[in-house]
């Protein structure tokens, strides 16, 4: 009987060990963190309309990495530093976007241009 019950209990806990291996919470933070740097730049003006989609587009590639990363349970160490890597690029590409010249301060979504005097 009290096989039987450890038995019970390993089963039990299995998909539970599985499930804890699989979360991400580093990655999925930081995939909200960029996001967040999306929707403000977009609501400062300082990323057009084209940019902000571009950078969305990267953000769902990462989703779309991290999701394969855990279809099978586990994410295994390798896979969390590829998407440290990509997400280290993807924040590159956010930082560069929002720091250049092209503006859409007043949200037409037209690119405004400097005037030159």
């Amino acid at each position: 009987m009290k096989n039987f019950k450890a038995v019970v209990a390993i089963a039990l806990s299995l998909p539970v060990l599985a499930f804890a291996q699989a979360n991400t919470p580093r990655v999925d933070q930081r995939q909200a963190n960029q996001e967040q740097r999306i929707d403000q730049g977009v609501a400062s003006g300082r990323l057009t309309q084209r940019e902000a989609n571009r950078l969305e587009h990267g953000q769902q590639r990462v989703d779309n990495m991290e999701n394969r990363a855990k279809s099978d349970g586990v994410v295994t160490r390798h896979e969390r530093s590829r998407l440290h890597q990509v997400q280290d690029t993807q924040s590159r590409h956010i930082y560069n976007q929002k720091h250049d010249r092209q503006h859409d301060y007043n949200h037409n979504g037209r690119t405004d241009r400097m005037r030159r005097l």
